[in-house]
C-alpha cells in the first residue's frame, strides 16, 4: 500500500514555509566559513587600528553615540572627501572598532574614514528606532562637523553592510528629513547585502529579539519610501548569500529604477555575507573598486 505524502509545512512567506524563511535570514546557515572570516577580519581591524591611530568624537549626548575618524593620507590644506561606514551584525553586535579594516583604502586614496558606533537592539529593549535615530544623528554630525577634521562636506558619501545597510538606507529614506539635512547632503551611498523590507524579517526569527509593531515595520521598511530617496545608491549582493538577502536587493533595486531613482546594481559572483563584507578591503575587489569609483577616487 502506498505511504501518503508527508503533510507540507503551512508556508509563511511566498513558497517558504517557517523553517525555510528563519534559515532566508540566517546568513551563517549559507556561510559555513563564517567564523574563519570573522575572526580574520577582527585581526584586520586591531592591526588597522594601531596604524591608523583614530580620533574618537561624539555625535550625541550618551556613551553608544561615538564615532572614529581615520584621516586622510597624503592630503594637505585642502579638504578631503568622506566616507561614513555604518556597520551590520544583525542589529546585534559588531562595532566601529571591529569593522576599522574597512577604513584603510579610504585613507589610503586621499579620504576620510569615518565608523560610528549607535546602540544596540537588545540595548534598546527590542526596538530598532533608536539605532535608526542614532545612524541619522551621526550623519548629520559628520556633515555639520566635517570642517574640524578636515573633510569637505560637499563630498560626503556613505557605505554600509548587512543590517547597517539597512539602517543607513533609512536615514537616507527619512533621517536626512529629520535631521533637516540637505537632501544633496550625501552624494552617493552603496549598500551591500542589506535588507529594505521588513514584512518578511518580521516574519521571520529574527523577531524574537526584534520587537516588530506596524509602525516599524512601515516606517523603517525604505522600499515603501522611495520618493524621499535622492542620494544615489549603488547596490550589492553576493550569489552565495541567501536567497531573501539577494531578492531584497535586487527588488529594492527595481523599485528604485521605477521610480527614476539613480541606482546600480551589483553582483558578486561567488560571494557569501561575509566574504561580501571582507571585500570592503580590497581596492581591486568588485566591493572595494567600487566604493571608490563612486566616490571618484583612483
Amino acid at each position: 500500500m502506498q505511504q501518503p505524502a508527508p503533510a507540507r509545512a503551512p508556508l509563511v512567506w511566498r513558497d517558504m514555509d517557517q523553517a525555510a524563511l528563519d534559515d532566508a535570514y540566517d546568513q551563517a546557515v549559507y556561510a559555513p566559513n563564517r567564523d574563519h572570516v570573522l575572526a580574520r577580519l577582527g585581526a584586520a581591524s586591531e592591526s588597522a587600528r594601531k596604524r591608523l591611530k583614530p580620533q574618537r568624537a561624539a555625535y550625541g549626548p550618551s556613551e553608544h553615540e561615538g564615532l572614529d575618524i581615520y584621516r586622510a593620507a597624503g592630503t594637505g590644506k585642502a579638504p578631503a572627501p568622506i566616507n561614513v561606514f555604518v556597520h551590520g551584525g544583525g542589529w546585534q553586535v559588531s562595532s566601529a572598532a571591529d569593522t576599522a579594516f574597512t577604513a584603510e583604502p579610504i585613507v589610503g586614496a586621499g579620504a576620510h574614514a569615518v565608523l560610528i558606533d549607535f546602540i544596540t537592539v537588545n540595548q534598546a529593549g527590542g526596538d530598532l528606532f533608536p539605532l535608526y535615530r542614532q545612524v541619522s544623528r551621526a550623519l548629520a554630525w559628520v556633515w555639520r562637523n566635517a570642517e574640524s577634521f578636515g573633510g569637505d562636506r560637499n563630498r560626503l558619501y556613505v557605505s554600509a553592510h548587512s543590517s547597517g545597510s539597512h539602517l543607513a538606507a533609512c536615514a537616507l529614506a527619512r533621517g536626512w528629513r529629520e535631521e533637516n539635512l540637505p537632501p544633496d547632503f550625501c552624494k552617493g551611498a552603496m549598500l551591500t547585502g542589506g535588507m529594505y523590507d521588513l514584512e518578511p524579517v518580521r516574519l521571520s526569527k529574527r523577531s524574537r529579539y526584534v520587537k516588530f509593531t506596524d509602525a516599524m515595520e512601515q516606517d523603517l521598511s525604505p522600499q515603501r519610501h522611495l520618493n524621499d530617496i535622492i542620494t544615489p545608491l549603488i547596490l550589492g549582493y553576493g550569489t552565495c548569500e541567501t536567497p531573501e538577502f539577494q531578492r531584497q536587493t535586487r527588488d529594492f533595486f527595481t523599485a528604485l529604477r521605477a521610480r527614476g531613482k539613480p541606482a546600480e546594481l551589483i553582483v558578486a559572483e561567488h560571494y557569501n555575507h561575509f566574504e561580501l563584507f571582507e571585500n570592503f578591503a580590497n581596492p581591486y575587489g568588485i566591493i572595494g573598486r567600487t566604493r571608490l569609483r563612486q566616490m571618484r577616487l583612483a
